[in-house]
């Protein structure tokens, strides 16, 4: 608004000080007001906004990102309560690269403390649970 302003101010100026031999004949235009869009819609997490994820949801979600990983030996022992290791059969790597994933699912960022102490559904339920910001 403001560079509108300068241009305009200077184009009038620019105009004046022509001789009048040199200038065209020039029509008088109305300005006409507009308004800018100041606002635009945004991504933005509000605290206020939406409730928290219920420990079914986080479950369930959890159940189905297992349930896709590969290395998992047999889908239907996929629980509440299964432990990486013994139930599902994935190794450190595996546990590690599952980790990530629960990461990436609820756009959370895990220590590798608290990374470390997740072994099981029951563990990763537990944590994202008590993260305010996992979405």
């Amino acid at each position: 608004m403001f560079r509108t302003a300068i241009l305009r101010s200077a184009s009038a100026a620019a105009r004046i000080a022509r001789p009048a031999a040199m200038r065209a004949p020039v029509l008088r235009q109305t300005v006409t007001p507009r308004l800018a869009v100041a606002w635009k819609p945004m991504g933005i997490r509000m605290y206020s906004a939406g409730g928290a994820l219920t420990k079914e949801e986080v479950v369930t979600r959890i159940s189905t990102l297992l349930a896709g990983f590969d290395k998992v030996n047999d889908p239907k022992n996929i629980n509440a309560t299964a432990h990486f290791a013994n139930d599902l059969g994935l190794d450190s790597l595996d546990t590690v690269e599952v980790v990530m994933a629960i990461e990436e699912e609820f756009s959370i960022e895990i220590p590798d403390k608290d990374a470390d102490g997740i072994h099981s559904v029951e563990k990763a339920v537990e944590y994202i649970l008590s993260q305010p910001d996992a979405q």
